[in-house]
Protein backbone atom coordinates (compact mmCIF):
# COMPACT_ATOMS: atom_id res chain seq x y z
CA UNK A 1 0.00 0.00 0.00
CA UNK A 2 1.17 3.49 -0.93
CA UNK A 3 1.34 5.80 1.79
CA UNK A 4 -0.91 8.57 0.25
CA UNK A 5 -3.50 5.75 -0.74
CA UNK A 6 -7.23 6.84 0.41
CA UNK A 7 -6.07 10.40 0.20
CA UNK A 8 -8.05 13.13 -2.25
CA UNK A 9 -6.54 15.67 -3.85
CA UNK A 10 -8.50 18.08 -6.00
CA UNK A 11 -6.06 20.03 -8.54
CA UNK A 12 -7.00 23.05 -9.88
CA UNK A 13 -3.99 23.84 -10.75
CA UNK A 14 -2.44 23.93 -14.80
CA UNK A 15 1.04 24.68 -16.19
CA UNK A 16 3.64 23.18 -14.63
CA UNK A 17 4.20 24.15 -11.25
CA UNK A 18 0.96 23.10 -9.36
CA UNK A 19 0.80 19.85 -11.50
CA UNK A 20 4.57 19.28 -10.84
CA UNK A 21 3.34 18.92 -7.09
CA UNK A 22 -0.08 16.60 -7.51
CA UNK A 23 1.93 14.35 -9.62
CA UNK A 24 4.13 13.45 -6.95
CA UNK A 25 1.37 13.39 -4.55
CA UNK A 26 -0.20 10.54 -6.85
CA UNK A 27 2.72 8.89 -7.32
CA UNK A 28 2.68 8.32 -3.50
CA UNK A 29 -0.82 6.92 -3.47
CA UNK A 30 -2.92 10.17 -3.36
CA UNK A 31 -6.15 10.18 -5.93
CA UNK A 32 -5.89 13.05 -7.75
CA UNK A 33 -8.99 14.88 -9.68
CA UNK A 34 -7.39 17.32 -11.87
CA UNK A 35 -10.20 20.06 -12.61
CA UNK A 36 -10.21 21.73 -15.91
CA UNK A 37 -12.17 23.79 -18.05
CA UNK A 38 -14.68 22.54 -20.52
CA UNK A 39 -13.26 22.55 -24.17
CA UNK A 40 -9.90 23.90 -23.73
CA UNK A 41 -8.82 22.41 -20.47
CA UNK A 42 -5.45 22.86 -19.32
CA UNK A 43 -3.36 25.23 -21.02
CA UNK A 44 -0.62 23.01 -20.96
CA UNK A 45 -2.17 20.50 -22.90
CA UNK A 46 -1.41 22.88 -26.27
CA UNK A 47 1.59 23.91 -24.87
CA UNK A 48 4.60 23.10 -27.04
CA UNK A 49 7.75 23.17 -26.26
CA UNK A 50 9.13 21.28 -29.58
CA UNK A 51 6.89 20.23 -32.42
CA UNK A 52 5.81 16.55 -30.52
CA UNK A 53 2.57 15.56 -30.55
CA UNK A 54 1.57 12.84 -28.06
CA UNK A 55 -1.76 11.46 -28.98
CA UNK A 56 -3.42 15.04 -29.90
CA UNK A 57 -1.94 16.95 -27.26
CA UNK A 58 1.54 18.22 -25.96
CA UNK A 59 4.12 15.92 -24.64
CA UNK A 60 4.24 18.10 -21.75
CA UNK A 61 0.64 17.67 -20.50
CA UNK A 62 1.30 13.73 -21.05
CA UNK A 63 4.72 14.44 -19.06
CA UNK A 64 3.62 16.08 -15.72
CA UNK A 65 -0.46 14.84 -15.48
CA UNK A 66 0.05 10.84 -15.83
CA UNK A 67 -1.71 8.73 -12.73
CA UNK A 68 -4.72 11.44 -12.72
CA UNK A 69 -8.50 11.76 -13.50
CA UNK A 70 -9.64 14.64 -15.30
CA UNK A 71 -13.10 16.71 -14.30
CA UNK A 72 -14.47 19.16 -16.76
CA UNK A 73 -16.33 22.06 -14.76
CA UNK A 74 -16.93 26.03 -16.16
CA UNK A 75 -16.53 27.17 -12.79
CA UNK A 76 -18.86 30.72 -13.25
CA UNK A 77 -21.71 28.15 -14.24
CA UNK A 78 -24.04 27.88 -10.90
CA UNK A 79 -23.81 23.89 -11.70
CA UNK A 80 -20.76 23.10 -12.12
CA UNK A 81 -19.57 25.02 -9.05
CA UNK A 82 -22.13 23.26 -6.68
CA UNK A 83 -20.91 19.91 -7.66
CA UNK A 84 -17.43 21.33 -7.46
CA UNK A 85 -18.06 22.47 -4.02
CA UNK A 86 -19.69 18.61 -2.97
CA UNK A 87 -16.08 17.17 -4.12
CA UNK A 88 -14.55 19.55 -2.28
CA UNK A 89 -16.43 18.31 1.14
CA UNK A 90 -14.88 14.98 0.30
CA UNK A 91 -11.20 16.58 -0.47
CA UNK A 92 -8.59 16.44 2.07
CA UNK A 93 -6.09 18.23 -0.19
CA UNK A 94 -7.66 21.25 -2.44
CA UNK A 95 -5.16 23.08 -4.26
CA UNK A 96 -4.40 25.34 -7.04
CA UNK A 97 -1.94 28.07 -8.80
CA UNK A 98 -4.08 31.26 -10.12
CA UNK A 99 -3.02 34.64 -10.19
CA UNK A 100 -3.48 36.13 -6.41
CA UNK A 101 -7.69 37.02 -6.80
CA UNK A 102 -9.09 34.52 -8.89
CA UNK A 103 -10.01 31.89 -6.41
CA UNK A 104 -11.87 34.82 -4.57
CA UNK A 105 -14.05 35.63 -7.21
CA UNK A 106 -14.86 32.35 -7.66
CA UNK A 107 -16.13 32.05 -4.12
CA UNK A 108 -13.54 29.40 -3.67
CA UNK A 109 -10.58 30.45 -1.31
CA UNK A 110 -9.68 29.64 1.44
CA UNK A 111 -12.06 30.94 4.15
CA UNK A 112 -14.82 29.66 1.54
CA UNK A 113 -13.67 26.09 1.19
CA UNK A 114 -13.05 25.95 5.04
CA UNK A 115 -16.72 26.98 5.73
CA UNK A 116 -17.20 23.75 3.57
CA UNK A 117 -14.76 21.51 4.49
CA UNK A 118 -12.78 22.60 7.78
CA UNK A 119 -10.08 20.43 8.14
CA UNK A 120 -9.04 20.89 4.56
CA UNK A 121 -5.56 21.23 3.48
CA UNK A 122 -5.75 24.18 0.99
CA UNK A 123 -2.30 24.82 -0.98
CA UNK A 124 -1.38 27.22 -3.64
CA UNK A 125 1.42 28.53 -6.06
CA UNK A 126 1.55 31.84 -6.71
CA UNK A 127 4.08 33.79 -8.96
CA UNK A 128 5.18 36.54 -6.02
CA UNK A 129 3.85 35.99 -2.73
CA UNK A 130 2.72 39.53 -1.56
CA UNK A 131 5.49 41.55 -3.44
CA UNK A 132 3.50 44.87 -3.69
CA UNK A 133 4.81 45.41 -7.24
CA UNK A 134 4.92 41.98 -8.98
CA UNK A 135 1.81 40.95 -7.57
CA UNK A 136 -0.09 40.44 -10.84
CA UNK A 137 2.46 39.72 -13.12
CA UNK A 138 2.21 36.60 -14.82
CA UNK A 139 4.21 33.51 -12.58
CA UNK A 140 6.35 32.22 -15.89
CA UNK A 141 9.02 30.65 -15.19
CA UNK A 142 12.03 32.88 -17.27
CA UNK A 143 10.97 36.05 -16.02
CA UNK A 144 11.21 34.51 -12.19
CA UNK A 145 14.79 33.54 -13.16
CA UNK A 146 15.50 36.35 -14.33
CA UNK A 147 13.87 38.56 -11.47
CA UNK A 148 15.83 36.74 -8.78
CA UNK A 149 19.36 36.92 -10.18
CA UNK A 150 19.33 33.24 -11.31
CA UNK A 151 20.76 33.90 -14.71
CA UNK A 152 23.88 35.54 -13.08
CA UNK A 153 25.57 32.37 -12.30
CA UNK A 154 25.52 29.96 -15.51
CA UNK A 155 27.58 30.70 -18.02
CA UNK A 156 30.70 32.31 -18.85
CA UNK A 157 32.12 35.49 -17.79
CA UNK A 158 31.49 37.37 -20.72
CA UNK A 159 27.92 35.37 -21.81
CA UNK A 160 25.65 37.96 -20.38
CA UNK A 161 22.91 36.36 -18.29
CA UNK A 162 22.21 32.73 -18.80
CA UNK A 163 18.73 31.02 -17.69
CA UNK A 164 19.05 27.25 -16.94
CA UNK A 165 17.24 25.17 -19.90
CA UNK A 166 14.69 23.73 -17.72
CA UNK A 167 11.79 25.57 -16.38
CA UNK A 168 13.63 25.11 -12.58
CA UNK A 169 11.83 27.65 -10.68
CA UNK A 170 8.53 25.60 -11.48
CA UNK A 171 9.66 22.34 -10.52
CA UNK A 172 11.30 24.05 -7.58
CA UNK A 173 7.68 25.86 -6.50
CA UNK A 174 6.01 22.16 -7.18
CA UNK A 175 8.55 20.20 -4.35
CA UNK A 176 7.95 22.90 -1.58
CA UNK A 177 3.92 23.02 -2.30
CA UNK A 178 4.24 19.27 -2.03
CA UNK A 179 6.30 19.01 0.78
CA UNK A 180 4.15 22.13 2.42
CA UNK A 181 1.12 19.44 1.92
CA UNK A 182 2.39 16.27 3.26
CA UNK A 183 3.67 18.58 6.30
CA UNK A 184 0.28 19.71 6.25
CA UNK A 185 -1.09 15.93 6.23
CA UNK A 186 0.76 15.24 9.08
CA UNK A 187 -0.53 17.77 11.36
CA UNK A 188 -4.19 16.93 10.00
CA UNK A 189 -3.77 13.34 11.05
CA UNK A 190 -2.19 14.07 14.35
CA UNK A 191 -4.44 17.12 15.18
CA UNK A 192 -7.20 16.95 13.23
CA UNK A 193 -6.78 20.08 11.78
CA UNK A 194 -6.51 21.70 7.97
CA UNK A 195 -3.69 23.95 7.10
CA UNK A 196 -3.32 26.90 4.62
CA UNK A 197 -0.12 25.97 2.40
CA UNK A 198 1.53 29.23 0.16
CA UNK A 199 4.29 28.88 -1.79
CA UNK A 200 5.56 31.58 -4.26
CA UNK A 201 7.92 30.90 -7.55
CA UNK A 202 9.91 33.98 -5.96
CA UNK A 203 10.73 32.50 -2.82
CA UNK A 204 11.26 28.88 -4.24
CA UNK A 205 13.82 31.03 -6.62
CA UNK A 206 15.33 32.62 -3.97
CA UNK A 207 15.41 29.76 -1.83
CA UNK A 208 17.23 27.95 -4.08
CA UNK A 209 20.27 30.36 -4.13
CA UNK A 210 20.79 29.93 -0.36
CA UNK A 211 24.08 28.99 -1.02
CA UNK A 212 25.32 31.67 -3.22
CA UNK A 213 22.98 34.50 -1.33
CA UNK A 214 24.46 33.70 1.92
CA UNK A 215 28.17 33.91 0.20
CA UNK A 216 26.68 37.17 -1.08
CA UNK A 217 25.39 38.96 2.08
CA UNK A 218 28.95 37.99 4.29
CA UNK A 219 31.44 38.39 1.28
CA UNK A 220 31.34 42.50 1.64
CA UNK A 221 28.54 42.19 -0.44
CA UNK A 222 30.60 41.28 -3.92
CA UNK A 223 28.49 39.89 -6.81
CA UNK A 224 29.16 36.60 -7.82
CA UNK A 225 31.92 36.22 -10.64
CA UNK A 226 31.94 33.49 -13.10
CA UNK A 227 34.84 32.37 -14.60
CA UNK A 228 36.20 33.90 -18.34
CA UNK A 229 36.04 30.02 -19.25
CA UNK A 230 34.82 26.47 -17.93
CA UNK A 231 32.18 28.15 -15.14
CA UNK A 232 30.37 25.85 -13.33
CA UNK A 233 30.24 27.77 -10.11
CA UNK A 234 30.58 31.10 -9.10
CA UNK A 235 31.98 30.55 -5.94
CA UNK A 236 34.43 27.95 -6.84
CA UNK A 237 38.04 28.38 -7.62
CA UNK A 238 39.55 25.80 -10.18
CA UNK A 239 39.43 23.31 -11.46
CA UNK A 240 35.57 23.29 -10.87
CA UNK A 241 34.19 23.09 -14.34
CA UNK A 242 33.51 21.35 -17.44
CA UNK A 243 36.23 20.61 -20.52
CA UNK A 244 36.12 19.76 -23.64
CA UNK A 245 38.55 16.92 -24.80
CA UNK A 246 39.43 15.06 -27.95
CA UNK A 247 36.39 13.31 -28.41
CA UNK A 248 34.05 15.00 -26.34
CA UNK A 249 34.37 16.62 -22.54
CA UNK A 250 35.23 16.08 -19.12
CA UNK A 251 34.03 17.79 -15.80
CA UNK A 252 36.25 18.25 -13.16
CA UNK A 253 34.72 19.20 -9.14
CA UNK A 254 36.83 20.55 -6.77
CA UNK A 255 40.74 19.10 -6.64
CA UNK A 256 44.19 19.82 -6.09
CA UNK A 257 45.74 21.71 -8.60
CA UNK A 258 49.71 19.88 -7.50
CA UNK A 259 48.13 16.36 -7.68
CA UNK A 260 46.12 16.84 -10.88
CA UNK A 261 49.31 18.76 -12.43
CA UNK A 262 51.28 14.84 -11.77
CA UNK A 263 48.23 13.28 -12.64
CA UNK A 264 47.81 14.65 -15.70
CA UNK A 265 51.38 14.98 -16.67
CA UNK A 266 50.81 18.79 -17.10
CA UNK A 267 53.68 20.24 -16.37
CA UNK A 268 52.30 23.75 -16.82
CA UNK A 269 50.05 23.63 -13.54
CA UNK A 270 53.33 23.32 -11.90
CA UNK A 271 53.54 27.23 -11.53
CA UNK A 272 50.18 27.12 -9.53
CA UNK A 273 51.29 25.11 -6.42
CA UNK A 274 48.38 27.04 -4.29
CA UNK A 275 44.69 26.77 -5.98
CA UNK A 276 44.13 30.51 -5.09
CA UNK A 277 40.64 31.76 -5.98
CA UNK A 278 42.36 34.49 -7.45
CA UNK A 279 44.11 32.24 -9.76
CA UNK A 280 41.48 30.45 -11.38
CA UNK A 281 40.84 31.86 -14.76
CA UNK A 282 44.76 30.96 -14.94
CA UNK A 283 44.21 28.11 -13.85
CA UNK A 284 41.27 26.94 -16.15
CA UNK A 285 42.91 28.19 -19.36
CA UNK A 286 45.69 25.91 -18.95
CA UNK A 287 43.70 22.77 -17.72
CA UNK A 288 41.28 23.78 -21.03
CA UNK A 289 44.25 23.31 -23.34
CA UNK A 290 45.90 20.34 -21.91
CA UNK A 291 42.53 18.25 -21.76
CA UNK A 292 42.14 18.83 -25.14
CA UNK A 293 45.42 16.81 -26.07
CA UNK A 294 43.78 13.66 -25.16
CA UNK A 295 40.47 11.44 -25.47
CA UNK A 296 37.33 11.68 -22.26
CA UNK A 297 38.56 7.94 -21.16
CA UNK A 298 42.12 8.33 -21.29
CA UNK A 299 41.66 11.13 -18.89
CA UNK A 300 39.23 9.37 -16.90
CA UNK A 301 41.05 5.96 -16.66
CA UNK A 302 44.14 8.08 -14.63
CA UNK A 303 41.68 10.53 -12.87
CA UNK A 304 39.15 7.58 -11.59
CA UNK A 305 41.48 5.19 -9.82
CA UNK A 306 43.36 8.20 -8.31
CA UNK A 307 39.58 9.18 -6.85
CA UNK A 308 39.82 12.22 -8.39
CA UNK A 309 35.87 14.14 -9.03
CA UNK A 310 35.27 13.66 -12.34
CA UNK A 311 32.77 12.49 -14.89
CA UNK A 312 32.09 12.07 -18.63
CA UNK A 313 29.59 14.53 -19.70
CA UNK A 314 26.48 12.39 -21.36
CA UNK A 315 23.81 13.38 -23.91
CA UNK A 316 20.51 11.62 -23.14
CA UNK A 317 21.48 9.01 -25.99
CA UNK A 318 24.73 7.78 -23.85
CA UNK A 319 23.50 8.09 -20.85
CA UNK A 320 19.68 6.15 -21.26
CA UNK A 321 22.54 3.43 -22.96
CA UNK A 322 24.46 3.08 -19.77
CA UNK A 323 24.19 -0.11 -17.80
CA UNK A 324 24.07 2.21 -14.68
CA UNK A 325 21.03 3.57 -16.03
CA UNK A 326 19.42 0.45 -17.01
CA UNK A 327 19.83 -0.71 -13.35
CA UNK A 328 17.75 2.48 -12.22
CA UNK A 329 14.75 0.92 -13.52
CA UNK A 330 13.48 4.89 -14.41
CA UNK A 331 11.64 4.45 -17.29
CA UNK A 332 8.12 3.31 -16.97
CA UNK A 333 5.31 2.96 -19.78
CA UNK A 334 1.90 4.12 -19.10
CA UNK A 335 -1.32 3.68 -20.73
CA UNK A 336 -3.87 6.77 -21.22
CA UNK A 337 -7.50 5.21 -21.27
CA UNK A 338 -8.22 5.17 -25.03
CA UNK A 339 -5.01 2.63 -25.19
CA UNK A 340 -2.28 5.27 -26.31
CA UNK A 341 0.91 3.87 -24.59
CA UNK A 342 3.95 6.41 -23.86
CA UNK A 343 7.84 5.81 -21.81
CA UNK A 344 8.30 8.23 -19.50
CA UNK A 345 9.94 8.54 -16.17
CA UNK A 346 8.93 7.49 -12.49
CA UNK A 347 8.92 8.91 -9.66
CA UNK A 348 12.17 8.64 -7.88
CA UNK A 349 11.20 8.11 -4.54
CA UNK A 350 11.43 4.63 -3.28
CA UNK A 351 9.64 3.82 0.37
CA UNK A 352 10.89 0.11 1.85
CA UNK A 353 12.55 -0.38 -1.11
CA UNK A 354 9.71 -0.12 -3.52
CA UNK A 355 9.75 1.75 -6.76
CA UNK A 356 6.74 4.11 -6.64
CA UNK A 357 4.92 2.81 -10.36
CA UNK A 358 1.54 3.47 -11.84
CA UNK A 359 0.66 2.51 -15.42
CA UNK A 360 -2.00 5.14 -15.78
CA UNK A 361 -1.47 7.73 -18.31
CA UNK A 362 -2.51 11.29 -18.50
CA UNK A 363 -6.76 11.89 -18.68
CA UNK A 364 -7.96 12.98 -21.78
CA UNK A 365 -10.03 16.60 -20.99
CA UNK A 366 -13.19 15.56 -19.05
CA UNK A 367 -12.59 11.82 -19.41
CA UNK A 368 -13.51 11.04 -15.67
CA UNK A 369 -16.63 13.48 -15.43
CA UNK A 370 -19.38 11.03 -15.28
CA UNK A 371 -17.75 8.82 -13.25
CA UNK A 372 -17.06 10.93 -10.95
CA UNK A 373 -20.51 12.54 -10.56
CA UNK A 374 -22.43 9.64 -10.37
CA UNK A 375 -19.43 8.72 -7.02
CA UNK A 376 -19.64 11.65 -5.73
CA UNK A 377 -22.43 13.59 -6.61
CA UNK A 378 -24.93 10.85 -7.51
CA UNK A 379 -26.04 11.89 -10.96
CA UNK A 380 -24.46 12.33 -14.13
Amino acid sequence: MKPLEDYLIIDFSQFLSGPSASLRLADMGARVIKVEKPLTGDICRSMYTSDLIMNGESSIFHTINRNKESFAADLKHPEDLNHIKTLITKADVVMHNFRPGVMERIGLSYDDVKVLNPNVVYAEISGYGLHPELVGNPGQDLLLQSLTALTWLTGNADDGPVPMGLSIVDMLAGAHLAQGILAALYKKAIQNTGALVQVSMLESAIDFQFETITTYFNDGGELPERTKSNNAHAYLGAPYGIYKTKNGYLALAMGSIPVLAELLSCEALLQFPENKFSLRDEIKTVLANHLETQNTSYWLNILEPADIWCAGVLNYQELFEEDGFKVLDFVQKVTMGDGYSYDTTRCPIKIDGELLKSDKGSPKLGEHTDKILKEFIGNG
